[in-house]
């Protein structure tokens, strides 16, 4: 984590947009939100049996590395696309 290098990264607020097309890397997917948990405010997922797929917004408070890495990591699961939206909050006070 980027507090390991000696300096403190700001936190940005930020949406990640994913689109599960494979139902079989749901499992490894609620890992690695399980795994970047701190950083989570919220998540809401909407199942479109249409389409066979499943929507998912995931609210998140982090370093811009991490959300990058998480986001990463979910779109390099199969059948799944991750892409995130960051806010344009101003740099919070200390």
């Amino acid at each position: 984590m980027p507090e390991e290098r000696g300096y403190e990264m700001e936190n940005r607020v930020a949406m990640l947009a994913i689109v599960v097309e494979d139902s079989k890397s749901v499992e490894e997917l609620n890992h690695l939100l399980h795994q970047f948990s701190p950083y989570i405010i919220g998540r809401m997922g909407v199942p479109y049996k249409a389409r066979n797929i499943s929507l998912i917004s995931v609210a998140v408070d982090a370093p811009a590395d991490v959300i990058s890495t998480l986001s990463g990591k979910l779109g390099m699961l199969k059948g799944v696309t991750s892409k995130a939206v960051y806010s344009k909050l101003p740099k919070q006070e200390s």
